[in-house]
């Protein structure tokens, strides 16, 4: 029978891929470009499929399996990734990327891990009423704060703001001066608010995540700092080392439940098997 479901035939209509191509968890960079630099820590992998902005590849990292999709710029892009990726069953979502920093105590090349994001786009409102919040999956933040812990890496723990304006709307001017309505209003009320920095796709995973009965969270490095004026694109490839641990972590955070016969992780539980 004929169906109005592009992704009908079980290959997903925009990253083509289909079920058994990737692992429970997976890993979402914005860039395609980027995919290549975060299976570099891995132990194998193989690309299974490209398509526009969403390259996919998926092999093991230290044992577990995992998989890596980029989602290009935005949350439109990324919302579309999160419903394609949990048709094919991946269960486990980490946004990894870059961002700009509004705090000057998250310097460039620190990592910002969110607990939870502004909805400050319009994907997410597509789907569930405003006040719906964006939030973390309590264990992936764990996960994600012991793999930053395990590496050494400086990271920063707290709310992030995601936009759908790389300028109006993370308050940068625009061509030939332009600023928005309320730029500087928004930006101090943000950072008064304790508001750590921006990106453009956090607030969408996580909601539609929430939404779906999946675990997602966000890692980024910081590549701006607004209030110090630094940019740099430093440490690219640790918030990808820190996510790719965190998803070991959250298998044997899995594993430990089992084991206890636990109905959930908590802190109760040691993730060492």
């Amino acid at each position: 029978m004929d169906s109005e479901d592009p992704n009908d035939d079980g290959e997903q209509y925009h990253l083509e891929v289909g079920p058994g191509d990737v692992a429970d968890s997976v890993l979402l960079p914005g860039n395609p470009e980027r995919v290549e630099k975060v299976v570099e820590s891995w132990d194998d992998h193989d690309v299974v499929a490209e398509h526009r902005e969403y390259r996919t590849a998926t092999g093991t990292y230290d044992g577990t399996p995992i998989s890596v999709t980029s989602t290009g710029i935005g949350s439109p892009s990324a919302g579309i990734a999160v419903e394609e990726l949990a048709r094919v069953d991946a269960e486990s979502l980490i946004r990894v990327g870059s961002c700009g920093a509004i705090r000057e105590e998250a310097s460039v090349g620190d990592l910002v891990i969110s607990t939870g994001a502004v909805r400050q786009e319009g994907t997410s409102k597509e789907y569930v009423r405003e006040d719906y919040p964006a939030t973390a999956d309590y264990r992936v933040v764990s996960a994600l704060v012991a793999a930053a812990e395990e590496l050494g890496y400086d990271y920063h723990l707290g709310v992030t703001c995601s936009t759908d304006s790389f300028y109006a709307g993370q308050s940068r001017p625009g061509f030939d001066g332009f600023e928005a309505r309320d730029s500087d209003e928004k930006i101090d009320e943000l950072r008064q608010a304790g508001v750590l920095n921006f990106e453009m796709e956090a607030a969408a995973i996580l909601t539609l995540a929430s939404i779906y009965g999946l675990r997602a969270g966000a890692v980024c490095t910081v590549y701006a700092n607004r209030v110090t004026g630094e940019f740099r694109t430093e440490g690219e490839r640790k918030a990808a080392k820190t996510a790719s641990l965190a998803v070991k972590y959250l298998a044997e955070m899995d594993g430990a439940v089992e084991d206890a016969d636990a109905s959930r992780w908590h802190a109760g539980l040691s993730i060492e098997r």
